[in-house]
């Protein structure tokens, strides 16, 4: 394989897994918004966007392709997830960068090659991308346990169904109905973002049973889940591992609703 400069040599790579990314769909570990993400990876926030393509050399080396064929890409991801098989190809034409690493954790590993490990820096043209370090609270982490909340909706409803409350962030102070901080401030940074659209993704709207929307939006310090017929729930990065449940209200219906006008949607 070669550096980020140069076109990807006669080595085979071996598949192991493929990601998108797109401003309606992108590893959010890497960042608050598409370009964030992007330029982890030292990319320019194309439009239409990138598939990743992560895998091996035959020398076991770590690599990570990017392409501009996204539709094959989401193809390869949908049959894998129906449990089909695929055969990722990508053609040298399709080929953007060739990047030594992988920016994502990936828990398997090519058959008779040797043991996953980044490539030299010497001859990959620069130092290996590696994950995000999720061990600890931060905001990484935060992005990650919201993606967890968006999936899991159902459990994670039924556990905060007891701890709604209804958050006000104009009201006066004696009339606020939530006494936490956090979460008034994620509300009028919302609020901003209607009024003044965020970097593309920062705000991301996909399918929910029902006819619903389910929203996903993060900022400085923040990440938000919610259902547009439903409550919104908020992670904060200090408040480590707590979910913090946001009742609709008279409020939250209109600013959901105004945010899934502006969100990002798959294609």
């Amino acid at each position: 394989m070669a550096g980020t400069d140069e076109a990807a040599d006669d080595d085979a790579l071996f598949v192991l897994t493929a990601q998108l990314l797109t401003p309606a769909r992108f590893p959010s570990v890497l960042g608050d918004d598409y370009p964030a993400a992007c330029a982890a990876l030292g990319l320019r926030p194309y439009d239409a966007g990138y598939g990743l393509v992560l895998g091996q050399d035959g020398a076991g080396a770590r690599w990570t392709v990017v392409i501009d064929d996204v539709s094959l890409v989401a193809v390869a991801i949908a049959s894998w997830d129906c449990g089909m098989e695929y055969d990722l190809s990508p053609s040298d034409r399709s080929v953007v960068a060739a990047l030594p690493g992988w920016p994502l954790a990936v828990a398997t590993a090519a058959p008779g090659v040797p043991a996953p490990h980044d490539p030299d820096e010497e001859e990959a043209g620069g130092p290996p991308l590696a994950p995000p370090d999720t061990s600890r609270w931060g905001p990484a982490q935060r992005r990650l346990g919201a993606d967890e909340v968006a999936l899991q909706w159902a459990v994670w409803r039924e556990q905060v169904d007891e701890q709604i409350t209804f958050a006000q962030p104009d009201a006066p102070e004696e009339e606020r109905a939530t006494p936490h901080e956090g979460v008034r401030r994620v509300l009028k940074e919302l609020h901003g973002y209607v009024d003044d659209a965020p970097p593309p993704g920062r705000v991301r709207s996909s399918f929910a049973s029902d006819g619903a929307r389910m929203l996903r939006a993060d900022g400085p310090g923040w990440s938000l889940v919610a259902r547009t017929d439903d409550i919104a729930l908020v992670l904060l990065d200090e408040e480590p591992g707590e979910v913090l449940p946001v009742g609709r209200g008279p409020e939250l219906p209109g600013l959901l609703e105004s945010l899934d006008r502006m969100a990002v949607r798959p294609s």
